[in-house]
């Protein structure tokens, strides 16, 4: 949902999400490089054959979503205490990036992510 994040998500705000909360991604080839799984890196979108640190402040479509590169997501102490030891250093900017949402649709499992020009 546009300005909220992903309707049923932990990270939903129905009052409104602040910059780069609506939605996260992160790479695919980072996941396989340090050994975790999409939901162990408590991203929502897990993408492949993106270089997703080159669209901060650039907008794209998920599926029906268009989005806005805000930030990297960087590694925490939090997914840190949840997976490993040194998770945190192993994806140092690579630990995917923050989006706004700016129009809501559906985003389903196969959806390509287009750059826009």
């Amino acid at each position: 949902m546009a300005g909220k994040g992903l309707e049923g998500d932990r990270q939903f705000f129905a009052d409104g999400a602040g910059a780069g909360e609506a939605l996260t991604l992160i790479e695919a080839e980072a996941l396989e490089d340090v050994g975790l799984t999409g939901p162990e890196s408590r991203r929502q979108v897990v993408t492949r054959g993106v270089r997703l640190n080159d669209l901060v402040g650039k907008r794209f479509r998920v599926g029906q979503v268009e989005c806005v590169g805000t930030e990297l997501c960087e590694p925490c102490l939090h997914l840190q205490q949840l997976t490993r030891p040194r998770i945190i250093k192993d994806l140092i900017h690579r630990g995917g990036l923050r989006a706004d949402i700016l129009s809501g649709g559906t985003i389903s499992v196969g959806d390509l992510l287009d750059i826009e020009s």
